[in-house]
């Protein structure tokens, strides 16, 4: 894989995120509704005075392109203004909150996509078997339900019924001066119930979607071949059907990984998890024009990094692709 590849794919991935933070930037600065009117609000009153003297020091009262101009400067320099709300750096805020979110979404993404392999390789051994069908009716529900409703459920489940995992935070106050590892056990146990939750549809996915790569994969004449040399069962479907079979998979996880983090932002806010998705509800209810450009820009990065990961992951597993630009 050629170095002027990975350049071109990391230009590309700048002039995107440009064109986000555009976007966002009108967008949020078109919607109706005066940000100097909340903050205002906070501070007890709201005359006319005091109204422009927030939009002074805001810069509020520039026009919008010129506003526009100053935000993609300050940007390419790393500062991302300064919260309304927090009154504190947005940088800093959400560097305390983005670590609780790619925790969340990686272990999410993880387990969707093991599992869900998992069970598509299983079913598609026996694709009339009682686990095909399981499969194929596991995947309907899954990717019907609401990713809110089944942490809703999961809730009441684990709250009154089944008292097994904690639902909510990250960390028990209790334990907030214990051992190092002790506190590592206890987020893994907090995490239980929101990583399962964002997992759900998305295992669904992957698991349709592996069951039908492996079983157009397991037709083919390569697949026949190592089956009459001797080939053990368990070698033609792992090591032969689903390195193929996993191409597509590769292709819909990165497509996916914009949804996964708009997925984490709902279970968040159901879960009380201390990530990006409680920082971007509360700047939205007040709304903290550069809080929720922040969140949006690093989820939009996120985005980015994960396709350029994908498009790179494709290409090592495909040795046909290797040599494109």
């Amino acid at each position: 894989m050629s170095n002027s590849y990975i350049l071109k794919r990391v230009a590309y991935g700048l002039i995107l995120m440009l064109c986000v933070v555009v976007l966002n930037f009108l967008l949020i600065r078109l919607a109706p509704g005066d940000p100097a009117v909340v903050i205002a609000g906070e501070m007890g009153g709201a005359t006319e005075e005091m109204l422009e003297q927030i939009r002074e020091e805001y810069g509020l009262n520039k026009p919008i392109l010129t506003q526009l101009a100053i935000y993609i400067g300050n940007v390419a320099t790393g500062d991302l203004g300064e919260s309304f709300f927090f009154n504190k750096p947005v940088a800093e805020l959400i560097s305390q909150r983005i670590g609780p979110t790619i925790l969340l979404v990686i272990v999410a993404q993880i387990l969707s996509i093991f599992l869900g392999v998992f069970l598509g390789v299983l079913a598609a051994r026996k694709p009339n078997g009682v686990m095909s069908a399981f499969v194929s009716v596991f995947a309907t529900i899954g990717y019907a339900v609401p990713v809110f409703w089944t942490g809703i459920m999961l809730i009441i489940l684990f709250a009154s019924v089944l008292p097994i995992f904690p639902v909510e935070g990250m960390q028990s106050v209790r334990l907030r001066d214990a051992p190092w590892y002790v506190q590592t056990i206890d987020v893994a146990h907090h995490l239980v119930l929101p990583a399962f939750t964002l997992a759900v549809i998305y295992l669904a996915q992957y698991a349709r979607l592996s069951r039908a790569s492996m079983l157009e994969v397991l037709g083919s004449d390569y697949i026949r071949t190592a089956r009459a040399k001797g080939a053990s069962e368990r070698t033609v479907l792992f090591h032969h059907a689903l390195r193929n079979a996993a191409l597509p998979i590769l292709t819909v996880a990165g497509l996916q990984f914009g949804n996964l983090i708009s997925g984490a932002l709902l279970v968040e806010t159901v879960f009380n998890w201390p990530g990006m998705g409680r920082l971007a509800f509360d700047s939205i209810l007040r709304r903290d024009y550069p809080t929720i450009m922040g969140v949006l820009f690093f989820a939009s990065a996120m985005v980015v990094v994960a396709n350029l990961l994908t498009d790179l992951s494709y290409r090592l597993a495909d040795p046909r692709l290797r040599g494109r630009t």
